[in-house]
């Protein structure tokens, strides 16, 4: 049986890389999306009309560290900063030091995450987060109380419930991919249906790379096929996910990885695509690694043997995907394809397909389960307290399996409406209570491509007169003046700019928010500033006296003009918000209806001193770009890794062992 201890571990440290890089994004702009002036400050959410004001009350109406913030006499924009460098010092140590990667670290990470994400309102509605949320809660399952050190030259054996956990995290990158496929199809949308979405992707999504400007303009044929790719590797693939044979998992795995760095290659998801690879960890074991020497080898027939059947199984899948996607080439080399399946087809298919995958997952579940009890039979260690210890874990972590197996359930089977009889009301009832914590989640990108008429960009103008001259205010990373560059970005996720994204693609009334950006800018809030392009802020004297949108459409320009430094081509729509001031009394009362303005004083005031260091080490933090500090923070994590694990002593450390000497002996020598 290969051992996953290695892998284990190295889950744990890629899932502490990710929360370093998800808190240090979060931190360099808490200020200006909630601070006391900030975009939708932090308070709003931290408002108690209950008589019973305590902390149980508040903790039970919105489960946050931040109500504590009234106790402790601490403004919450400042207390939501020292979560965040907890968060950060955490998860920095679980990165450098296996040791750090305990249950306590993982709870704490887990906590303060989930603390922000509380109060972190629209700025962060995104899939990704309720996903880290959802993976630090089973890194908590899977991590030990304390990280003990390897003895003798033999490698630690794996602990008997890791086979539980990484199957748990193989069953959520399971639903992820899945459901992220489907999605596609079961929305309708005419692009995924024709496969010319990527068509429109790379000059549609929300930050684009340099590299999408290059994707875009790649033939039609060659998109429509890597839609085809994708298809592939989201819905036919993840069910092999658990075969029982390992060399079908490790394809499978370099797949994932090969489709994740291309996404990360030409888009900016922040960290959801660095956490996706690390889920696909599960997929492999210690042998991938190295790490399981003293395992036992097959001998040629049965290497043989599965190798025929790895071939059989990608040679099947391959043979579904062409006939299923009319692959075909055509004389002049060209590769068509079309998809072959109706929508009603489609729909009893995954009818079929979503309780078969919920059947497969609690067969290998049972399995894996079964595997793990052996193992714990099998230990070899004549202590009876520990074969009790070991006995009574290996049932708790049987049963938190079924459990997180059992309410996953809920959210999955969602993806079609046969689902619900797989799912009983008692399991939609805990799931209700406990879903607030997002233990599990549903899932589901990209479901309909935006931007097939031309990609939608809300354009803020201010000025002093109403007849003008009206100039453009510019964002750090979106779309803005035609020449701008386009970035990389990720692994930070500007929460600002992916926001006006999603406004661009409705309207101002279906996001209030935005009138708060606008009020923010009237009154020239520094802190709100700094989350846009500050350097170029056609007022940065004074704030200008009248604020107004326009939605414009943009388009990549054409491939014959890729010489010229114009990246975007763009033409107005239509008006996206009417001329406001910031004494324009509507505007104030809106505000005011939302708590944005109106009571900041009530808020309790942080200490002079406590509030001059954070405002000291937020100017050490923000002295690099953001998505700089991140790789410094990285690079430094590796050197702290690198230096640590060379051999302790200085210069000495280098030097031959000397040949040991014999014991000198005082006294008379001993006769024989």
């Amino acid at each position: 049986m290969s051992e996953v201890r290695f892998t284990r571990d190295l889950f744990l440290r890629c899932v502490c890389v990710v929360f370093l890089f998800a808190f240090t994004s979060f931190y360099i702009q808490i200020p200006g999306l909630y601070g006391k002036n900030g975009v939708l400050p932090a308070r709003t959410q931290l408002i108690s009309k209950s008589t019973k004001d305590d902390i149980a009350n508040r903790m039970q109406k919105k489960p946050t560290l931040l109500w504590f913030g009234k106790n402790l006499g601490v403004e919450p924009e400042h207390l939501m900063e020292i979560l965040s460098l907890i968060g950060i010092f955490f998860a920095f140590t679980g990165f450098v030091s296996q040791k750090c990667c305990t249950k306590p670290i993982f709870s704490a990470l887990w906590s303060l995450y989930y603390s922000l994400y509380q109060v972190g309102q629209t700025f962060m509605l995104f899939q990704w987060d309720v996903l880290l949320l959802e993976v630090g809660f089973l890194c908590f399952l899977m991590a030990p109380w304390i990280q003990r050190s390897p003895k003798g030259k033999r490698p630690p054996t794996s602990d008997p419930v890791d086979f539980i956990n990484l199957w748990l995290v193989r069953w959520l990158l399971f639903r992820l991919l899945f459901s992220s496929g489907v999605v596609k199809l079961i929305s309708g949308c005419p692009t995924w249906w024709g496969l010319s979405a990527l068509s429109v992707h790379f000059e549609s999504m929300v930050i684009p790379s340099p590299l999408a400007w290059y994707a875009h303009h790649l033939p039609a044929w060659f998109l429509k096929l890597n839609t085809v790719f994708a298809n592939f590797a989201e819905i036919l693939l993840p069910i092999f996910f658990f075969f029982p044979m390992r060399s079908v998992r490790l394809i499978a795995f370099w797949i994932q990885i090969f489709l994740q760095v291309n996404i990360i290659l030409t888009g900016n998801y922040n960290f959801f695509n660095y956490l996706t690879i690390a889920l696909c960890l599960s997929l492999v074991d210690d042998d991938f690694f190295g790490g399981n020497k003293y395992g036992k080898k097959s001998g040629w027939p049965m290497t043989i043997l599965k190798a025929l059947i790895t071939l059989g199984v990608y040679g099947g899948l391959v043979y579904a995907t062409v006939v299923l996607y009319g692959l075909k080439v055509s004389p002049g080399g060209v590769i068509d394809s079309k998809i072959t399946f109706t929508p009603k087809e489609f729909d009893q298919a995954l009818g079929r397909a979503l309780p078969g995958s919920i059947a497969i997952g609690f067969i290998s579940l049972i399995f894996t389960i079964y595997k793990s009890v052996k193992a714990t039979f099998n230990q070899a260690n004549s202590s009876k307290m520990w074969k009790l210890y070991s006995y009574l874990k290996v049932v708790f972590y049987i049963v938190a399996s079924l459990f997180i197996f059992s309410d996953s359930l809920v959210p999955f089977s969602t993806l079609h409406p046969i689902g619900s009889e797989t799912v009983t009301a008692q399991m939609k009832q805990v799931h209700e209570r406990i879903e607030h914590l997002h233990l599990t989640n549903a899932y589901g990108l990209f479901r309909k491509m935006t931007g097939v008429g031309g990609r939608p960009e809300v354009i803020i103008e201010g000025a002093n007169s109403m007849d003008g001259p009206w100039l453009e205010y510019q964002f750090k990373y979106k779309p803005g003046h035609v020449n701008d560059s386009l970035p990389f970005v990720a692994p930070h996720q500007p929460r600002l700019d992916w926001q006006m994204w999603f406004a661009a693609i409705g309207t101002y009334h279906q996001n209030p928010w935005i009138m708060s950006l606008t009020y923010r800018i009237l009154t020239g809030q520094k802190e709100v500033l700094d989350l846009m392009d500050n350097t170029r802020n056609p007022f940065a004297d004074k704030p200008p006296k009248f604020l107004r949108a326009n939605l414009y459409h943009y388009h990549y320009t054409p491939y014959t003009q890729r010489e010229s430094s114009t990246v975007w081509t763009r033409k107005k729509v239509s008006e996206y918000f009417p001329v406001f001031s910031k004494d324009h009394p509507p505007l104030l009362d809106y505000l005011k209806n939302l708590n944005i303005i109106g009571d900041e004083g009530k808020e309790p005031q942080t200490p002079a001193g406590l509030a001059k260091a954070l405002t000291e080490l937020r100017g050490i933090f923000t002295r690099l770009e953001p998505q700089f500090l991140m790789l410094s923070l990285l690079i430094t994590g590796f050197a702290v890794i690198f230096f640590g694990s060379l051999p302790s002593g200085g210069a000495g450390a280098s030097q031959p062992k000397q040949p040991p000497q014999p014991a000198q002996h005082k006294g008379k020598k001993k006769k024989f």
